[in-house]
């Protein structure tokens, strides 16, 4: 599935079969989660996409073939691959352990053809394993709604009481991961929305209500999934002193003024920009011993455009994820 221009219907197509170059490997991609980031490249909010594009960066599948020099995995491993999909390893932020900063870093489904399709080509270096507790499908939001939540949830520090705003598929899988730390976790959706509330007690949050809600308060830190910059500074209301707004998304609208009053007392305010390999190693090695389960919606690779339809309008319950193959 092609986008060819932002805005615009993705076309099912057959293209030449990608060849592994040096140190990739050729995947036969059998599942690829949809992510929020691909909705933002559709609707031409993240401005730099490489046209043509084949969007998707959850993908699951076996290696199929190996280009010059590439020995880590053999064929018929099942590898997961993530957003990130290239770094220089020499620019200051990758020297200093900040490979997810990289000034010529590439991105799966963005700078480089994804796995909205059959086949699709990665760099070795940026692949995973997949744990053998999970299937295809179950596997694939970890690798972007997982790992983003899981690097979000390290970012907010330490404490007792943690607020999620928003809670679509990455809230949906690190809240597992929050109770298992021993948080407590409060949910914030929009008022009303008393089925996403009562899915967020069900994965063991302590309260799950509406924004702006007095109980949620004195959480220790926040973290932002929804894509609205109304969000900073209700959640900068609700901390208590010394916590931290941890912003998850790739793209926000604009954050709205606040009065200083509401940041004093040692709050802050971060973003969360891409992932590291050590994320995806500590995640992937972290989830199934929780466990973290994974709720999906499959459709067929042809039904993408559907997929991100009803992931624009909150009709998907935990994760879109296309079937390629099986």
């Amino acid at each position: 599935m092609v986008l060819d221009r932002p805005r615009e219907p993705l076309t099912e197509r057959e293209l030449p079969d990608p060849v592994p170059a040096q140190g990739q490997v050729l995947i036969e991609v059998s599942a690829c989660a949809v992510c929020r980031t691909d909705l933002h490249i559709f609707d031409g909010e993240l401005t730099e996409p490489k046209l043509p594009l084949v969007p998707g960066h959850m993908i699951v599948g076996r290696v199929a073939g190996m280009g010059e020099g590439a020995t880590r995995f053999a064929e018929g491993d099942r590898v997961g691959v993530p957003w990130l999909g290239w770094v220089d390893e020499t620019c200051r932020y990758c020297r200093s352990g900040r490979e997810n900063l990289c000034v010529d870093g590439r991105f799966t489904g963005y700078d480089l053809d994804g796995g909205y399709a059959e086949l699709t080509v990665a760099d070795e270096r940026f692949c995973f394993p997949i744990p053998d507790a999970y299937t295809d499908e179950h596997a694939a939001p970890l690798l972007c709604s997982g790992l983003i939540g899981y690097r979000s949830l390290r970012l907010a520090g330490e404490g007792e009481r943690i607020g999620m705003y928003g809670f679509g598929s990455s809230a949906h899988l690190i809240i597992q991961v929050a109770v298992h730390r021993g948080w407590e976790v409060y949910a914030l959706t929009r008022e009303g929305d008393t089925e996403k509330q009562e899915q967020a007690r069900s994965l063991g949050a302590t309260w799950a209500g509406a924004v702006g809600d007095p109980e949620a308060s004195e959480l220790d830190a926040a973290i932002i999934f929804a894509p609205a910059g109304e969000l900073v500074p209700a959640a900068l209301r609700a901390l208590a002193p010394g916590g931290t707004v941890v912003c998850a998304g790739i793209h926000m609208s604009d954050i709205p003024s606040f009065p200083y009053e509401i940041l004093w007392h040692e709050h802050s305010v971060r973003s969360v920009a891409n992932l590291t390999r050590e994320d995806g190693a500590e995640f992937i090695a972290l989830a199934p011993q929780v466990p973290v389960e994974t709720e999906i919606q499959v459709y067929p690779l042809a039904e993408a455009n559907s997929a991100l339809d009803d992931m624009r309008h909150g009709r998907v319950r935990g994760t879109a994820v296309l079937r390629i193959r099986g």
